[in-house]
């Protein structure tokens, strides 16, 4: 197959273009939003090409894979093609429901012609999806290993944008949350103005430096109030790290209680912050736990065989 998708989420898209397909990324010269192209930080095969809007007019597409609004109007302008009618296509909706948690309704929620496919069961409840064909297809990634030392006494977290997202993210927890533990903030634009001395704020990384720094950590923290599950909680238990998690969102199915603790009790979070940092064998048996887990729930095989499915049925293969 040859699959249209927008460099938009570059955890989720490392993991998609692991399938045996040929996959066109749009390519701007100034590689804003609409065309960021290859990744820089991510490891693609070469069966990702960039292509231009030029290109893409007489590109021989089996599919698309939309994942913002603008999408759907990108591809008409630059392939001629109407989504859904003349070029098949899917749209993976990334978040949970905004701005509203159960009254936010879908863009595709009068449309049937074009399945729209959530990322965790917990969107697929919240999201009011109207008429629209709704799959869930569980996050898949890449296995970096069991690289967990928790050699360094601090918890780690990966947040993009701490400052501009605020409560949604759990960034106001932090200072919290690190007088049970150091913490190390890793993810973009991770440089908030303030801070207490046991927050550090150490920014972007390549994904393979990141995930080695991250393995380093005592434990993994997910601090996130109103996200879709992130990658990186995902990544945190390939890496066999013991995970302490606000119970929001989909947390709470992700992590099984072998492999952390997950609640809305932040004096129960911190007791298992500074628990994780006094026991290294307890911290290490349940990030062995979380391996496990993640393995078997969030493996790649799954999700590409998944994702496989769904498209043939989408072409009508």
């Amino acid at each position: 197959m040859r699959i249209l998708l927008w460099h938009v989420h570059g955890s989720w898209t490392t993991a998609f273009v692991q399938g045996g397909h040929d996959y066109l990324v749009p390519v701007l010269p100034d590689r804003g939003p609409d065309g960021l192209g290859r990744a820089r930080t991510w490891d693609w095969p070469a069966s990702v090409r960039e292509v231009t809007p030029e290109e893409l007019r007489n590109a021989d597409l089996d599919a698309v894979v939309l994942q913002r609004p603008t999408e759907l109007e990108l591809v008409r302008a630059w392939t001629g093609r109407a989504v859904g009618r003349t070029l098949p296509a899917v749209y993976l909706e990334h978040n949970a429901p905004e701005p509203h948690p159960v009254h936010s309704r879908h863009l595709l929620a009068d449309r049937d012609d074009i399945p729209l496919v959530h990322v965790t069961h917990f969107n697929q409840l919240f999201w009011d999806s109207g008429r629209a064909r709704t799959t869930v297809i569980e996050h898949g990634v890449v296995d970096p290993g069991p690289r967990y030392s928790g050699e360094l006494p601090r918890a780690a977290a990966v947040v993009n944008e701490p400052e501009r997202r605020g409560r949604m993210v759990g960034a106001d927890l932090f200072d919290d949350l690190a007088s049970a533990a150091p913490l190390d903030v890793f993810g973009m634009a991770a440089r908030p103005s303030t801070g207490t001395s046991g927050v550090r704020y150490l920014g972007d990384l390549a994904q393979d430096t990141m995930h080695t720094e991250l393995a380093r950590r005592r434990l993994y923290l997910h601090t996130t109030r109103w996200t879709s599950l992130g990658l990186a909680l995902v990544e945190a238990m390939h890496l066999a790290m013991p995970i302490v998690a606000v119970a929001a969102t989909e947390a709470a199915e992700a992590v099984p209680d072998t492999a952390g603790v997950v609640s809305t009790d932040i004096g129960r979070l911190k007791e298992a912050v500074r628990r994780y940092l006094d026991d290294p064998e307890g911290a290490r048996m349940a990030g062995k736990a979380a391996r496990v887990h993640a393995l078997e729930r969030y493996g790649l095989s799954r999700f590409l065989a998944g994702w496989d499915r769904l498209l043939q049925e989408v072409i009508g293969r």
